[in-house]
């Protein structure tokens, strides 16, 4: 179980997150969603440790991951993994090793650095790969992949460090909506394996597609978190003032999307 409490980010006199209080149950898959500014990836940084908190605490398992230092730390961004929009592979690397680093913190700083993986390492990163039909793509440079593909190889890398957690920001927003529901089908697919999914997302109707919940954020503090159906367009409406369309034409303009996919919900 993930528990975040009073977790604040501060910069200047600006709070990009205030206090937010959330329980994350093992194993649920979470959609956080809020317009541009809203705090949604200072959240997730900050659950990964990337971003430090201002103010408050994270949880998991009773392990107070705020807290942790040096190795500790190290070992948490390891079973925390974080998958972010823009892929970060090497380009100039082929798919298989790309893949290969999600095991570095899982092995001696030397061997990692030669890229000396075992035979069982390469085996899991050929079976991650096979699992989102990419394995005839391992010895491609990562940099001749179509961004869906570059996308799907990322989870895979996430998968070698063996999470508990998968913290996924905007994965699907520079993706068209055949790539992008590509990616959230295989995002999904790890959730059912009992690793806990939390997802930034610019589109509503994915979320209400993918996710178990969705988590509103609105100035950095919770505005909104329940089960898909109860996010209405009334209550997007209430909570940010725009009408759901305007909240996705919005939302698709920040990130640079496709046009956004509008499925009607009730007012």
């Amino acid at each position: 179980m993930l528990e975040i409490e009073g977790l604040t980010r501060r910069f200047g006199d600006r709070a990009a997150v205030q206090d937010v209080h959330l329980v994350v149950p093992a194993g649920q898959m979470v959609g956080v969603i809020g317009r541009s500014g809203a705090g949604k990836s200072t959240l997730l940084r900050m659950l990964n440790r990337l971003t430090e908190p201002s103010a408050g605490t994270v949880r998991f398992e009773g392990v107070a991951v705020t807290a942790l230092k040096g190795r500790a730390l190290r070992d948490w961004r390891m079973r925390c993994a974080m998958i972010f929009q823009q892929f970060n592979l090497v380009q100039r690397l082929d798919v298989l090793t790309n893949v290969l680093v999600g095991r570095l913190n899982r092995r001696p700083l030397m061997t990692s650095l030669m890229r000396m993986f075992t035979a069982e390492e390469r085996a899991m990163a050929l079976a991650a790969l096979d699992r989102f039909d990419l394995a005839e793509t391992a010895l491609q440079r990562a940099d001749t992949l179509s961004g869906g593909q570059q996308q799907r190889v990322a989870i895979a890398r996430a998968l070698l460090q063996e999470p508990r957690i998968i913290l996924a920001d905007e994965p699907i927003a520079s993706l068209d909506p055949r790539n992008a529901r590509t990616v959230m089908d295989a995002l999904r697919g790890v959730n059912r394996d009992g690793i806990t999914v939390l997802v930034n997302l610019h589109d509503l109707t994915t979320a209400r597609d993918y996710c178990d919940r969705i988590v509103a954020l609105n100035a950095g503090r919770v505005v909104f978190d329940g089960l898909p159906a109860a996010l209405t367009a009334a209550r997007i409406r209430d909570i940010y003032g725009v009408t759901e369309e305007e909240f996705a034409e919005e939302a698709a303009a920040v990130v640079g999307a496709a046009p956004p996919r509008l499925v009607a919900v009730p007012a």
